[in-house]
């Protein structure tokens, strides 16, 4: 039979699944929506078994009327930085799953800070100290249902991504992808190993964790994943903003790679793991060497769009088209929803909405909320260096209006792509590479055949008087934030 690569995205709120064929053709696809919930200020949770259960119903939505024995192989991207707590002998999740977008870690970080801990920290992980990653959230849920370590510290608890988790659910092994690993803040980018000090100084056993393994495994086989086989290989892992970079061939120096997801990443590859000023040093994959990046991380874009469609009774498409063809009139919004993330990377940062009166209507919000993505993604493109070329891809990649307003705010041309399942696409691909299905030759060429270009149109005054009001009330967000912890501290 001709081969296929069977595809699973698991993502912040969907798991979508996706058949390729031989010649990269996706021939059957299906999704299964997610919720989140949010138990308390700053904290947001999921189902760890939903999530498992919409993986199962996304691979056997896709392979419906589909004979299984086709598939070659499995690949997964993921969810990065969230972490599930569960009970190693029976799979089951001992709480629910902690967010990527989570804070219960602003505290703790803060401890740390003040003791000093932030530049040796950044100098192991190339992560800055934040609540975003994993190892703070890992010391939480311990703190809470493993106080002592006992469970932890023999193995019979097991933290991980959402990649570990799934991975023992499906085959039993108990491993995680290096990219994945790397974005906990407990791995060591010169070893490529787990940090004995940093777990030490997070609390974090190493029984509880998995082993790390290269993006192309090995992960073993899989086991009542219906319908497919018992034994059906895994063969390629990757978080999911690094498999998108992958779609877009983006080891290729200057390619600079921007999601528009809930949050947004923003990622290049590097030459070395050597932290860069204001955004992230990570693994961007590993197969017989190992990929580094550089990445910015952005907390609240589509979200801040969907928070602002339920705030007006509306869906996040209808806001976007409403934005489209709108003016703010001056009314900005500066989405610091548990803080702003790269490049400045400011926990305490509160959400601002200036510039509003009382003519202030639906429309104006709608296009504010929208500006609020290209300038958060504009100051992490201005902080990247080398960049030669912008590939957009993620849900809000398809407004237009958004596309033409990231390449303003830069005045640099946006390139976006024509598919919008890359995370999927990019686990594939490297799977298909495995397999010997495709070449990295034949993957640049689709992926440069499969753009549409915006170039900039403001003059340089409405770009740099758009840019500085922007800063301004960044500026002010901040500023408020740091004064409002003086005041509770």
């Amino acid at each position: 039979m001709e081969p296929y690569v069977l595809a699973v995205d698991q993502g912040t709120s969907s798991t979508k699944s996706l058949l390729l064929d031989a010649f990269g053709n996706v021939v059957a696809r299906a999704s299964v929506s997610l919720s989140q919930t949010h138990p308390g200020p700053g904290l947001v949770e999921q189902d760890a078994l939903a999530i498992l259960a919409s993986v199962r119903e996304a691979v056997t939505d896709c392979l419906k009327g589909i004979d299984p024995r086709v598939v070659a192989g499995v690949a997964l991207s993921t969810q990065r930085e969230s972490v599930v707590l569960w009970d190693a002998q029976t799979g089951t999740p001992v709480a629910p799953l902690v967010s990527w977008q989570d804070q219960r870690g602003t505290e703790h970080a803060e401890r740390l800070r003040r003791a000093g801990m932030s530049g040796e920290i950044r100098r192991r992980t190339g992560l800055p100290l934040d609540p975003m990653f994993s190892a703070l959230k890992m010391a939480a849920l311990l703190d809470r249902h493993d106080p002592s370590r006992t469970r932890s510290g023999t193995g019979a608890l097991r933290l991980g991504t959402v990649d570990a988790f799934l991975l023992h659910a499906l085959t039993g092994n108990l491993v995680t992808e290096i990219g994945n690993a790397s974005r906990t803040q407990l791995l060591n980018l010169a070893t490529g190993d787990w940090d004995d000090d940093l777990l030490n100084l997070f609390g974090i056993p190493r029984a509880a964790l998995s082993e790390i393994v290269a993006s192309n495994g090995p992960f073993g086989g899989l086991r009542a994943l219906a319908p497919l086989a018992d034994g059906t290989p895994v063969l390629a892992v990757m978080g999911d903003s690094h498999a998108a970079l992958f779609s877009h061939a983006g080891w290729r120096a200057g390619i600079v790679k921007a999601t528009y997801g809930s949050g947004s990443s923003v990622m290049t590859v590097a030459d070395s793991p050597t932290p860069a000023d204001h955004v992230c040093s990570t693994i961007a994959w590993s197969t017989d060497r190992t990929t580094f990046a550089h990445e910015a991380n952005i907390r609240s874009t589509g979200r801040t769009i969907t928070w602002l469609a339920e705030l007006l009774r509306t869906s996040p498409d209808e806001l976007v088209a409403l934005a489209a063809g709108s003016d703010a009139g001056g009314v900005t919004l500066v989405p610091a929803f548990g803080g702003i993330g790269a490049p400045w990377w400011d926990s305490q940062a509160v959400p601002v909405l200036a510039g509003f009166d009382l003519g202030t209507g639906r429309d104006q919000l709608a296009r504010a909320a929208l500006e609020s993505v290209a300038y958060q993604v504009g100051d992490v493109l201005a902080a990247l260096p080398g960049l030669h070329q912008v590939v957009a891809d993620g849900g809000l990649s398809r407004s237009d209006a958004l596309m033409q307003l990231q390449a303003d705010v830069n005045d640099i041309t946006v390139a976006r792509t024509a598919h919008h399942d890359l995370s999927a696409a990019g686990a594939a691909q490297l799977a298909g590479l495995g397999l010997g299905l495709w070449t990295t030759a034949e993957l640049e060429r689709r992926a440069d055949t499969q753009l549409q270009a915006f170039t900039p149109s403001w003059h340089k005054e409405a770009r740099h008087t758009a840019v500085e009001r922007w800063h301004r009330r960044l500026t002010a967000a901040r500023d408020l934030g740091a004064r409002e912890m003086q005041r509770t501290t």
